[in-house]
């Protein structure tokens, strides 16, 4: 199941795992990025709370926590390639996985359709 916010980052849940990320639309818009300030593994996390900065080429952004849970891993290949999340925002750009996710803390937001209906509505 992946469900996306209004702030365009994803979250995608595998058993009792979730990968966090951003969209496309998140990373064509905030340009080449340059460096991702992974948050630390063990970190409590609430829905809404900033998770950590992703800095390009235009500006250093925040991501917004999806969902409540703990930090469990973070994409160290980011360390050296940022990049990464251009190529491959919403698979191998994921940018840390969760654990104890708090699932209610999905019931809002967006499935894949109505996310791609926001995007077109924004421009």
């Amino acid at each position: 199941m992946k469900r996306y916010t209004k702030d365009h980052e994803w979250i995608r849940v595998e058993g009792d795992k979730a990968f966090v990320g951003i969209s496309v639309f998140a990373q064509n818009s905030l340009g080449d990025i340059t460096f991702v300030d992974l948050p630390k593994v063990g970190t409590k996390i609430n829905k809404g709370d900033s998770l950590l900065v992703i800095e390009s080429v235009k500006a250093a952004s925040d991501v917004y926590a999806p969902a409540g849970g703990t930090v469990d891993a973070v994409n160290t290949a980011l360390s050296t390639a940022p990049e990464t999340v251009n190529a491959s925002a919403e698979k191998e750009g994921w940018l840390c996985v969760l654990k104890n996710v708090v699932m209610s803390d999905l019931d809002d937001l967006m499935d894949e359709a109505r996310y791609a209906e926001f995007v077109n509505n924004q421009g």
